[in-house]
């Protein structure tokens, strides 16, 4: 789009730019001032902090209502009392037609008058309504200061851009360079400091034993006391907002005696509006060994005013040692031109050789026993098919043998019946592993038999399942994805404590066509989430039926939650907070209201985050749950918490109980009450068995209008033993047989490589409590945006077409804002990727549209729509009559809702 400052890079010198009661003219081509080259336009002679420069933009504005991004390249010079650095500033100046005169702040940047380089302010505004003039001016410095300005662009924010949600400036010399001053330390230490230590340049330590790994020089603190002490430099004005940074160093640490410790760069930023975050780029466990290199991405949500990177993390007394540093504008990854081929796939044929053991077992038939142990095949297990497998394999399902392997003489938990099947399994493509297991007699306790994956060096889980000594045989499923290319792949039971016999039957793996089920939920969904409606309609005052009028009838606001997590640092980005209220009607707080934010040292409360956030969830009619009150699981507590004796820890929970819910009452729909009980005992150790029903009572007390809610993870994918839906189950069971008013069951969600009749099982289970479930922080992972996508789709139709399930919840949507790697809907620089398109997609097909709907002879019009709120458009010519009105589609099972309509 077009630049609205003409003359924006002083080319034809001062033309259309006016300094406002001070001086300016233009250092020309070729010469340099500061060490900085020319053209570009000085401002002197100020006495004031706001003269500076500026232009008249009135006759090049759009249309109202609109946005616009700021974007210069400025710097100072001159003797700054007591620092080197001072503020530069954009503002917009309006006169309306009344002659009232308003100044807008646009963005604000620090320079430094020792800097040889530009430095980058930014910043936006928007208009709802034309001034009858405005005029764009930079300021800011204190007076005598001078200010040079390079080059200025104001652009559409809308319109700026073709593929993304808003619009983001590119760096202006290339993908390539390096932002770091001085990366290689071979300018000695210039532009670098210490974070809290000293720091000196080396060229060997420990007597000639480390040295440089390409280098020649690297730096090393000394006197750290804090975790938080490094090294680090700025990078203020170097880098943009809304733009993905690539971060390479190459680290070791010193004085650990062998040990090692996590190193961590992190980003340190001061916005606009002096509030501080800090940032994780990465982190990496190093050693005194070796060097090891450390890479990382981060994303600039809010307006800066200062940026510093950072290394920190080894306790106090161990050293830091870097030896190089890249950050750069991450270079743009293009998606899969398609999603990974099918050809040739044999949907729902087991991969493992003689699962049925028709042949023996023996290892000339594929199995072989890993470890000290022995296999023989024995009769009597069951001969059916397990539920979880019957839809899956289709065609394909046989009855099985009645035959299984028996293995004795165990010695380690990993012994057991394992195949090798390099050559079968192919990347991309999701498995499904079905099988049944038994445990022998010599068990004295409950054992967790599971199926895993060697693929190469990672362990694979394939699904656990915790069996008793009763005789019984038991159900094991699960799935998994390999998503680079192994060398190795090696499938095995294992699990049983040393000494207890273990028991495998009808073991299969196969490739799951998970679209194949979508026909089904297709038609479970229209059963359980639309109505059939019929609008009666005539006109006011006349018994007329009103037969032939034209019908168009939209849906504007779904009954069926779908949400998002949000969190304070990213929704300083205009578009993240733009995508996240179009698109969710429900939200949750990735860390805001957790107790380690709101409280974080003893008695200082901060709720400032939480009530930012829930009044942008407000503004937008966005409901929100409570997540959380409590965290069961220790290393989720503040560190004070840790700390408490029992009675000062029984008063710390009352006190957060009371503050936060007395605070927000009535203002947040549900509560997560004490997340991941089935994970964690903190409270439970220290309070006793019976905490966690209280806190469910005293919630109830303080907030009677909230749902309180149980939430936990690997519920739904049959991976943990410790949280299947039958210890969920029962966990739930002994709360409210302790009082406790549990109005809801949370479902995490965080699974890879879903398979629906997996998750649907889990869910069924769980629908036996009568109470609502929900998916409360949802999100899959693959590299391969395709294959993410179809993921997604597996977790939504199945929440979607279940009868228990009430919301849905995502764990965010945009890269850099998760969580969890490769998880993400919207590419940092707002490209929506594929699992983006497929929710909003979803989203299309989950709503009701008419467009050329007509009444018949009797005056109605039937339409079947999905749940939620409607406004109808009535248009009859011939008789004079457009009327519009509203009405909402409630729950009410097979009758049709009837409307009678006067118009």
């Amino acid at each position: 789009s077009a630049n609205l400052i003409l003359n924006h890079d002083f080319s034809r010198g001062l033309h259309l730019w006016h300094p406002n009661c001070c001086h300016a003219y233009i250092v020309p081509e070729g010469e340099e001032l500061s060490k900085l080259k020319g053209p570009f336009a000085v401002v002197t002679n100020r006495t004031e902090s706001w003269q500076g420069l500026e232009q008249d933009i009135t006759q090049r504005l759009l249309s109202a209502p609109s946005s616009y991004t700021v974007c210069a390249e400025v710097g100072i010079s001159g003797i700054i009392p007591n620092d080197d650095d001072d503020d530069v500033i954009a503002t917009l100046k309006l006169e309306s037609r009344d002659s009232s005169v308003d100044y807008i702040f646009i963005g604000r940047t620090r320079a430094s008058s020792m800097s040889e380089k530009w430095v980058r302010l930014e910043g936006s505004f928007s208009l709802p309504t034309l001034p009858t003039r405005a005029v764009f001016y930079i300021e800011g410095p204190s007076p005598g200061v001078d200010i040079l300005i390079k080059s200025v662009a104001i652009e559409d924010r809308i319109h700026g851009s073709n593929q993304k949600i808003g619009s983001t400036s590119s760096p202006d010399d290339g993908e390539d360079r390096n932002i770091i001053q001085n990366p290689d330390f071979s300018d000695g230490l210039n532009n670098w400091s210490g974070r809290g230590c000293d720091i000196s340049l080396h060229d060997s330590m420990a007597g000639g034993s480390i040295l440089p790994k390409t280098g020649k020089f690297f730096v090393a603190t000394s006197n750290r006391t804090q975790t938080w002490n490094g090294i680090q430099q700025e990078i203020t004005g170097n880098v943009q907002r809304k733009l993905k940074y690539e971060v390479t160093a190459t680290i070791r640490i010193f004085g650990s005696n062998g040990g090692a410790a996590e190193v961590r760069a992190t980003l340190w930023l001061k916005l606009q509006d002096l509030r501080e975050q800090y940032v994780n780029i990465a982190g990496v466990k190093a050693t005194d060994k070796d060097w090891i290199e450390l890479q990382g991405n981060f994303l600039i949500c809010g307006l800066l005013l200062r940026a510093v990177i950072f290394f920190e993390g080894p306790p106090s007394g161990i050293d830091i040692l870097l030896e190089s540093l890249v950050l750069k504008h991450a270079a743009k990854v293009s998606p899969p031109p398609c999603p990974p081929s099918t050809q040739n796939v044999a949907f729902g044929v087991n991969i493992l050789t003689d699962s049925n053991l028709n042949d023996g077992g023996g290892s000339s038939n594929g199995w072989f026993a890993l470890g000290n142990c022995n296999l023989t095949v024995q009769n009597g297990s069951p001969r059916v098919v397990p539920p979880m497998a019957r839809s899956s394999l289709g065609p394909h399902q046989q009855p099985l043998s009645g035959r299984y392997i028996l293995v004795t003489n165990r010695s380690e938990t990993w012994m057991g019946p394992a195949q090798m099947i390099t050559e079968k399994v192919k990347l991309y493509l999701t498995y499904q592993v079905s099988g049944w297991v038994r445990v022998g007699k010599q068990a004295a306790k409950p054992q967790t038999v599971g199926i895993a994956l060697g693929v190469d060096s990672q362990w694979v889980n394939g699904g656990q399942i915790e069996c008793g000594n009763d005789d019984r045989w038991h159900e094991i499923g699960g799935s998994f994805r390999i998503e680079t290319q192994p060398a190795k792949v090696m499938v095995y039971a294992q699990g049983p404590d040393p000494g207890v016999d273990l028991m495998i039957a009808g073991l299969q793996i196969f490739p799951v066509d998970r679209r194949l089920r979508f026909a089904k939920l297709k038609s479970q969904t229209d059963i359980i989430r639309k109505r059939d409606v019929i609008l009666k309609l005539r006109s006011s005052g006349s018994p007329t039926k009103l037969a032939g009028a034209s019908v168009r009838i939209r849906q504007t606001r779904t009954s069926f939650p779908i949400g998002s997590c949000i969190s304070r640092i990213y929704v300083d980005d205009e578009d993240h907070a733009a995508f996240f209220t179009k698109n969710f009607n429900w939200g949750v707080f990735g860390n805001e209201l957790k107790w380690y934010w709101t409280e974080p040292q003893q008695g200082n409360l901060n709720y400032d985050d939480a009530d930012y956030l829930l009044g942008l969830c407000t503004a937008h009619d966005i409901q929100v749950r409570g997540h959380c009150i409590f965290w069961e699981v220790e290393s989720g507590l503040p560190s004070w918490v840790r700390d408490l004796n029992r009675d000062d820890l029984a008063s710390a929970v009352e006190s957060r109980m009371t503050g936060l819910l007395n605070r927000y009452k009535g203002r947040f729909r549900h509560y997560d009450v004490n997340n991941e009980m089935l994970h964690g005992s903190f409270f439970k150790d220290r309070l006793g068995d019976s905490i966690g029903a209280a806190m469910f009572k005293r919630a109830a007390q303080l907030d009677p209008s909230a749902a309180l809610f149980v939430n936990d993870y690997s519920v739904e994918d049959g991976t943990d033993p410790a949280s299947s839906p039958e210890k969920y189950t029962e966990q739930i069971v002994r709360l409210k047989e302790g009082g406790a008013d549990v109005r809801g069951i949370g479902i995490q969600g965080h699974i890879t490589a879903p398979v629906g009749p997996v998750v649907c099982a889990a869910l069924d289970k769980l629908a036996c409590l009568g109470l609502p479930i929900w998916f409360t922080e949802l999100d899959v992972a693959s590299d391969n945006e395709y294959v993410r996508a179809d993921d997604l789709e597996v977790m939504l139709r199945e929440g979607f077409a279940h009868p228990a399930m009430d919301g849905m919840v995502l764990w965010g949507f945009w890269e850099l804002c998760m969580s969890r790697e490769n998880g993400h809907l919207v590419n940092a620089e707002g490209e929506v990727n594929e699992a983006g398109r497929r929710y909003l997609e979803l989203k299309k097909e989950w709503s009701t549209h008419v467009n050329d709907g007509c009444t018949d002879e009797g005056g109605q019009f039937s339409f079947r729509g999905f749940l939620g709120s409607y406004e109808a458009q009535v248009d009859d010519p011939a008789r004079k009559l457009s009327k519009s009105f509203s009405f909402v589609v409630e729950q009410g099972g097979s009758q049709p809702l009837v409307l009678d309509v006067d118009l």
